[in-house]
């Protein structure tokens, strides 16, 4: 039996959960979300608790009873608390600024500024304009914002300028002997 598949999943107050069709909705205070289950994985919603099963032992359902089990309790934690991800600029005049909703335009040593548009979901705030926060209710997505934001500029090994993970350390090479 796996032992992550089989930690049932405590919801908090003011989160509620519905399984109908092999799809999971987790509705909470942060927003709404949801998850097309496998059909050899079943969920159980009883009260607070949300208990993930597989029908058998094959190879793919043991695998697939603890990735359900890991998104089901990250949906729940990002419909109550959230989930969030710092980035960082380095650089002389590289920053940034939100210029709408969603919007964010950056100044990264191009020729041109840079513009992102983030989806419907995530917001991105800039507290200074050398940090970027990206936060939002579904952890895929709030992932996959900070990845494409970094990627315009990665920070490099020589002085470490660009866009980085909060805690991200950067391998730094030395520079030419002279």
């Amino acid at each position: 039996m796996s032992r992550i598949g089989r930690i049932p999943v405590d919801m908090p107050s003011g989160v509620q959960a519905s399984w109908a069709d092999g799809t999971l909705s987790v509705k909470g205070p942060k927003g709404n979300l949801e998850l097309q289950v496998h059909p050899a994985i079943s969920v159980e919603v009883d009260g607070a608790t949300i208990r993930v099963s597989r029908g058998d032992d094959e190879r793919e359902n043991r695998a697939l009873h603890g990735l359900t089990r890991s998104l089901v309790a990250n949906m729940v934690h990002g419909v109550s608390v959230g989930f969030q991800r710092r980035l960082l600029i380095e650089g002389v005049g590289y920053r940034a600024e939100k210029t709408g909703a969603g919007q964010l335009t950056l100044a990264l040593g191009f020729s041109h500024p840079v513009v992102h548009q983030s989806p419907p979901g995530i917001t991105v705030e800039v507290p200074k304009p050398t940090e970027i926060l990206v936060q939002g209710a579904d952890k895929q997505a709030v992932g996959q914002v900070a990845a494409e934001i970094r990627r315009f500029r990665p920070p490099e090994p020589y002085k470490g300028k660009g866009v980085r993970y909060e805690g991200e350390r950067i391998h730094r090479k030395a520079g030419k002997a002279g």
